[in-house]
C-alpha cells in the first residue's frame, strides 16, 4: 500500500512555523517534538500520526540532535530542500544567536570563574542533567523481567566504563557494544512505521550517509593546519556520534574542547545558559565558539553552529530512503534498545565528570543542587526558569 500523500507546503510556510517555534520551544528535545507534533499534526494537519511518529522513530534511531532532525525531515518532505534549510535556521538561529551574544558579553567581563552567577549555572547544569539521566533512565532502561536486566546492565557497565577511560574511542566503543549486546540478546518492541512518502533515491540517500563518513575521515586531517580546523573536526565528531538527544552531546564536546579552547568553567556556565533558552541545545557549540579564543569568535559561533549540525541532518535526510524497511527489522529494533541503554550510561557518567565534579565542592552548593532538582521535578519548574533562577541565587549567595 502506497504512503500517504503530503500537502504542498512553500518554504516560507515551513519557515514561519519553526520561527515559532524556535522562539518558544523551551524544555530540551523531548518537549520540542511534543510541540513539533501540536503544529504540524494537531493544528496544520500537515503529516497524520502515524507519519509523525516514523519520522521520530528514525530520529532516535540515528546520531545527532533528535528534534532538530525531525523539523529538518519535516521541512524536506513538505518543500524540498528549501524547506527543509528554512526549518533548521528558523528552528535553530535564535538560541544560536542568543548563546553567541552570550558568549560574547561573558568574555567583555574577563575571568568570570569565581562570579557567583557561573556558579549558579553550574548548579543549575547539575540538577538539569540529572534530571535528564533519571527521565531518560525511566523510558529507555527501567522494565521488567531479562530485558529490564539487561538493559540496566548495560546502562551501568558503560558507565562504569567511562568513568575509568573517557575519551571518544571509548564513547564510541561502548555504544558498539551495547548495540551488538541489545540485537543478540533483548527483544523487539513492538511497532511498525507509518508510511512516510519520500522524495530521495536511494541512491541519493547512500550519498549523503557516504559524505557524513567522508567528513569523519577529512577533518582529522585538516585538523593540524590550523586552530579553526581543529574545533570543526570536534564538533562535527560530536554531532556524528552522539545518540540520545542534547543533554548527551555535553562529554563529547568537553572531551575535545575542555581546557584546549574555553575552560571548564566557562563550558558549564554556557552549558547551563543553553538550557536557559528556546530551542535546540546542540547550539551550545554556538556559544562554545564564540567563548573560544584561539581565532575569531564569529568564525567559532558560524562553525559551531554549522558543525554541530550538518552529520545528523545529512544522515536523517540520507536514510529516509531506507528508513521503511529497516524499521521493521526485529534486529533494527533490538539494537537500537541496547544503544539506548548505553546513552543513558553515557550521560550517567557525564553527571559525575564533569558536570558534579566541577560544580559542587560542599555541602552548601550540594544543597542548592538537590533544591534545583526539587523545583525541576516537585514543583515541574521549567529548565529555564531554574536555570535564570539560580544564576540569581548564585549572584545574592555565593
Amino acid at each position: 500500500m502506497s504512503a500517504p500523500a503530503l500537502p504542498r507546503v512553500s518554504a516560507a510556510a515551513v519557515f514561519t512555523a519553526f520561527l515559532r517555534l524556535g522562539l518558544t520551544s523551551f524544555g530540551g528535545p523531548v518537549a520540542h517534538l511534543g510541540f513539533f507534533r501540536a503544529e504540524f499534526v494537531e493544528r496544520r494537519r500537515w503529516l497524520t500520526d502515524a507519519q509523525y511518529a516514523d519520522v521520530v522513530a528514525l530520529a532516535q534511531f540515528l546520531p545527532g540532535p533528535a528534534s532538530s532532525q525531525v523539523g529538518f525531515a519535516v521541512g524536506y518532505m513538505l518543500a524540498g530542500w528549501s524547506g527543509a534549510l528554512s526549518a533548521w535556521a528558523a528552528f535553530t538561529l535564535p538560541s544560536a544567536l542568543l548563546l553567541a551574544t552570550f558568549a560574547w558579553v561573558a568574555g567583555q567581563a574577563g575571568d568570570l570563574s569565581g562570579a557567583g552567577w557561573v556558579t549558579g549555572l553550574k548548579l543549575a547544569a547539575v540538577a538539569v542533567v540529572a534530571q535528564a539521566v533519571a527521565g531518560m533512565w525511566g523510558s529507555l532502561v527501567a522494565g521488567e523481567g531479562t530485558a529490564g536486566r539487561i538493559k540496566t546492565g548495560l546502562a551501568l557497565g558503560t558507565a562504569a566504563l567511562l568513568l575509568v577511560w573517557n575519551g571518544a574511542g571509548a564513547q564510541v566503543l561502548a555504544l558498539l557494544l551495547c548495540a551488538l549486546v541489545g540485537w543478540r540478546w533483548l527483544p523487539a518492541p513492538a511497532g511498525e512505521g507509518g508510511g512516510w512518502p519520500v522524495r530521495l533515491s536511494r541512491r541519493a540517500g547512500l550519498g549523503l550517509m557516504a559524505a557524513v563518513v567522508a567528513g569523519l575521515g577529512l577533518l582529522p586531517l585538516l585538523a593540524p593546519l590550523s586552530p579553526a580546523w581543529a574545533f570543526a573536526d570536534t564538533v562535527y565528531r560530536a554531532g556524528a556520534l552522539v545518540f540520545g538527544g542534547g543533554h548527551v552531546v555535553l562529554p563529547l564536546l568537553e572531551t575535545g574542547l575542555v581546557p584546549r579552547f574555553v575552560s571548564e568553567g566557562r563550558f558549564l556556565a554556557g552549558y547551563g545558559a543553553a538550557n536557559a533558552v528556546p530551542g535546540p541545545l546542540f547550539t551550545f557549540a554556538s556559544y562554545l565558539g564564540a567563548a573560544q579564543t584561539s581565532f575569531s569568535p564569529l568564525l567559532g559561533a558560524v562553525l559551531g553552529t554549522v558543525f554541530i549540525f550538518l552529520p545528523g541532518l545529512l544522515l536523517m535526510v540520507g536514510a529516509l530512503p531506507w528508513w521503511a524497511e529497516l524499521s521493521r527489522l526485529s534486529a533494527t529494533r533490538r539494537a537500537l534498545g541496547g544503544l539506548n541503554a548505553g546513552v543513558v550510561g553515557l550521560l550517567l557518567a557525564a553527571l559525575y565528570q564533569p558536570v558534579f565534579t566541577a560544580a559542587v565542592h560542599g555541602p552548601g552548593e550540594l544543597a542548592l543542587v538537590l533544591l534545583a532538582y526539587a523545583a525541576l521535578t516537585a514543583a515541574r519548574m521549567p529548565a529555564w526558569a531554574v536555570v535564570l533562577g539560580w544564576a540569581g541565587l548564585g549572584w545574592t549567595l555565593l
